[in-house]
């Protein structure tokens, strides 16, 4: 797996056409959820794209302070091609993602997801903690959940 950390402005027309494309292929096709995923934060974030052999089959977003919130940043658009499940992706995604943030944003911050609730024992075990009851959003059950690092 060839991990690439990209700001914005770093990615290549081929990456962000793949980011694209893969969010779309999950979130819109895959999950029958139609939502704009096109929110204009994708020019202030920095991406985690995992690689292999050239095709990108792991994605995420880091959010800065800002963006959603002063006082949170975020780590969201997590996705990891279908037929790459199953074997840990995630997990290695999630991790590197949380060590992507204290770099961009500092430890001191709580992480904020919105984390669809089919997931949520998933990013439990990352330390994150749901803030919310499950609700309604684009469709789909969603919980607010908070990693908050020492």
């Amino acid at each position: 797996m060839d991990w690439k950390t990209r700001t914005y402005d770093e990615l290549t027309k081929e990456e962000l056409y793949a980011i694209l494309q893969m969010r779309s292929d999950i979130f819109v096709v895959e999950q029958d959820c139609v939502y704009q995923d096109l929110d204009y934060h994708d020019q202030r974030c920095t991406f985690l794209l995992g690689f292999d052999g050239g095709r990108l089959v792991a994605s995420m977003r880091v959010v800065p302070l800002g963006v959603e919130s002063a006082t949170e940043g975020s780590i969201g658009r997590i996705v990891v091609a279908r037929d790459y499940r199953g074997r840990g992706l995630g997990h290695e995604l999630v991790s590197r993602g949380i060590a992507l943030y204290n770099e961009v944003v500092g430890k001191e911050h709580p992480i904020v997801i919105h984390a669809q609730s089919q997931l949520e024992r998933f990013y439990a075990q990352h330390g994150f903690v749901a803030t919310t009851e499950p609700f309604m959003f684009e469709g789909l059950p969603h919980t607010i959940m908070e990693l908050h690092q020492q």
